[in-house]
């Protein structure tokens, strides 16, 4: 059994306790015996009410996410009749006649959290940690058991749809101050007591959005009921619907099909009676969980991150490995995020720098930290004060004695990474690793300055390290499993996502994030309008223009590393980002957002806008392309660029590729990241596509004709 029933006090008590998942979801077992004790509640004649609640620590997590993934390649009519008897056992519920009530003594989220909108009541254990909400639309879907069609009838559509379009989870306490749960218990005996209680106390508990049929004595859908605040043909709602859409397009660009169909859903659900509402519900929801971006957004970013999260990259048969103790060499802003998130995670940390004076500015970057957290209440000054003592400042390398993991932060030189490895790898506890930091010097040749190379691995972490959650670890030529194990297991404890890719120039992320600035110069240099190219990298779903990116990342850092790979013999001179960078740096002194003058102005007193010098420099061509040509550009390069990555094996797995891009530079969620991006736009498009940008703009489109037997088994 995973739901138990039993009667008490003629209550029947619906208590779920799944043993077949760690947690408490609806899918294709829990929802049939869900259903079967509602019936047996329903047929009793000796059952008053009802109350549902769980034998774990949460209420239900919500639906099940790879039942939802299954459903994604059925026929949309066959997704269509599940939804809509999914539906009907919740409809059931709130027209039985009996009073229900939720008491929820942990997170209900989702389809679980929608259980709880079908009782006549909600009681939630007034448990901080827990939460409550719709969060649907993270995954590209919808809420599709009644959630878009009960909630704005409890609260209204504003709130409604800010809880629902944001995906908004919240406390209990915050929950009952929007009106969505109804009582709080401190305990769940209380919690318990006051459903009873409740139950006894309304025996003729019906929606208010149901009446009582005068002739049948039935519970019916209620015509033209009034919503809370206004319905939609109120000043209200044409405010809230012709601001919402606004919003929502200018937030998403388009891309992200299923905040305007939450729209769409309450703003023709309400103009008609529940029953039709929900049928209202199924439609749209069905248009969003047969879409290409809920299968990304499900796979990738639910299923795949979870995956990589818990270590799917981690070699298998190394023991698991535990940092206690760790040193942190530099304490500039990389090594100062770096000392923060690992003392978060309870990490004793040396921090190194030349002085002790530079260490201590690193460790205020943590108190600045702590400061913000404790004025908005998410920590205390004594929890503060126990993280700062864990990290310890230094300019003493005989400090870093015993540590089980090291990372150099220092600046991108060679010879500085070498001198400080070979200082500070003596002082690794047996079996420590060395780390570097770097964010494009090959693993392999820094690891010419260890002593053992087999404990040497690149840990490329991403700026601001706090807020980032990406970790790319690097495997050099002689990097041992153990080093890859270790890594791994210390970034899962800083509750980092990681990913592991061998060694090259640049890696994974930097070399192929680097393909969109590149691409970005590549259109200005080609005559391409900056406001177009600007425009089209933020439609196409990236989080900022290639132009601004670039500025942000430093023009003479672009440059530096061009010089360096046509050194090397990577580049020629004739590459785009070569000279326009050098036009920049070197002839006009505009470096980027560090000294303030870039492809930017940035005004100390204002937004930075585009330079208009741009256009005298590089002038704009009377034949624009589309928008669309533009986002092709962009969007191919990055996939083009990563399926060279998995093909040179660079990339080891799809599902390092697809997070890494993501979660590194932000490429589209919707399209499920750079290797799903082929599949996204279809196959056979994409190849098509590819070969006609190549004969157009360049070689740098082109895949080999291996690459595309790659791309079609991907």
């Amino acid at each position: 059994m995973e739901i138990n029933y039993k009667i008490e006090n003629n209550v029947a008590i619906i208590s779920w306790n799944m043993t077949t998942s760690p947690m408490n979801v609806l899918n294709d077992i829990s929802i049939p015996e869900f259903e079967s004790h509602l019936q047996n509640a329903y047929a009793d004649p000796e059952v008053k009410g009802i109350v549902i609640t769980s034998e774990k620590n949460e209420f239900i997590a919500g639906a099940d996410v790879k039942m939802l993934l299954k459903n994604n390649d059925k026929d949309p009519s066959e997704t269509y009749k599940f939804s809509l008897d999914f539906n009907n056992i919740f409809r059931r519920l709130e027209t039985c006649g009996k009073p229900v009530v939720a008491a929820m003594n942990g997170t209900a989220l989702g389809g679980g959290y929608e259980v709880c909108l079908s009782c006549h009541y909600r009681i939630a254990l007034d448990n901080p940690k827990a939460q409550i909400g719709l969060p649907e639309v993270q995954l590209g879907l919808l809420p599709g058991g009644g959630g878009t069609q009960r909630l704005p009838r409890i609260i209204g559509m504003e709130q409604a749809l800010m809880l629902m379009v944001e995906g908004k989870r919240v406390s209990p306490k915050e929950a009952l101050g929007y009106g969505i749960v109804n009582d709080l218990a401190s305990t769940r005996e209380e919690l318990m007591e006051k459903a009873i209680k409740w139950i006894l106390a309304n025996p003729n508990a019906i929606q208010p959005w149901d009446e009582i049929d005068k002739k049948t004595g039935a519970i019916k859908a209620r015509e033209n009921y009034k919503v809370p605040g206004g319905n939609v043909q109120s000043p209200t709602g044409m405010r809230t619907f012709a601001g919402g859409t606004a919003m929502i397009m200018d937030k998403t660009k388009g891309n992200y099909p299923a905040p305007i169909e939450i729209l769409s859903c309450v703003y023709e659900g309400l103009q008609v009676n529940m029953d039709r509402a929900i049928a209202v519900e199924v439609r749209h929801f069905v248009k969003v969980a047969t879409s290409k971006e809920a299968k990304n957004l499900i796979g990738v970013m639910f299923l795949g991150k979870n995956e990589a999260d818990k270590g799917a990259s981690r070699p298998k048969d190394v023991p698991k490995t535990e940092v206690k103790k760790l040193g942190i060499l530099g304490a500039g802003f990389m090594g100062s995020g770096i000392a923060y998130v690992s003392a978060m995670a309870g990490i004793e940390v040396v921090l190194k720098d030349v002085s002790v004076e530079g260490a201590e500015k690193g460790k205020d970057y943590s108190r600045t930290l702590i400061q913000k957290g404790i004025e908005k209440g998410k920590t205390t000054a004594e929890k503060g004060e126990q993280l700062l003592s864990l990290i310890k400042t230094t300019d003493k390398a005989e400090d870093l004695r015993g540590c089980d993991l090291i990372i150099e932060a220092v600046f991108e030189n060679r010879e500085l990474k070498a001198t400080v490895t070979k200082e500070a790898e003596p002082m690794l506890a047996e079996g420590g690793v060395f780390g570097s930091n770097t964010s494009t010097l090959p693993i392999s040749g820094l690891a010419q300055a260890s002593a053992k190379p087999e404990n040497f691995i690149g840990i490329h972490f991403f700026s601001p390290v706090d807020k980032m959650m990406l970790v790319e670890l690097i495997r050099g030529k002689e990097t041992s499993d153990y080093a890859v194990a270790l890594a791994v297991d210390y970034v899962k404890k800083i509750r980092k996502t990681p990913i592991v890719v061998n060694d090259s120039r640049g890696f994974y992320t930097s070399r192929c994030f680097g393909t969109y600035t590149s691409e970005g110069i590549a259109l200005l240099k080609d005559g391409v309008d900056p406001i177009l190219i600007e425009n089209a990298g933020k439609n196409a779903g990236m989080p900022v223009g290639a132009l601004a990116v670039s500025d942000e990342v430093a023009l003479d850092l672009a440059l530096k590393i061009s010089k360096q790979a046509i050194n090397d013999g990577a580049l020629g001179e004739d590459d785009s980002t070569y000279q326009v960078t050098k036009l920049m740096v070197e002839d006009l002194g505009r470096l980027g957002k560090k000294n303030k003058k870039g492809f930017y102005e940035y005004p100390a007193d204002g937004k930075k806008y585009l330079w208009e010098g741009l256009t005298e420099y590089f002038p704009v061509s009377d034949n624009q392309p589309d928008i669309e040509e533009v986002k092709k550009r962009l969007l191919y390069r990055q996939s083009v660029e990563s399926i060279r990555c998995i093909d040179e094996g660079v990339l080891i797995t799809k599902l390092d590729g697809n997070i890494g891009s993501i979660l590194a530079w932000g490429f589209p969620a919707y399209a499920g990241g750079t290797l799903n991006f082929p599949d996204f736009v279809g196959v056979d498009t994409f190849l098509k596509e590819s070969d006609r940008l190549a004969d157009t703009y360049g070689e740098r489109f082109r895949l080999t004709a291996r690459q595309k037997e790659l791309v079609k088994k991907l």
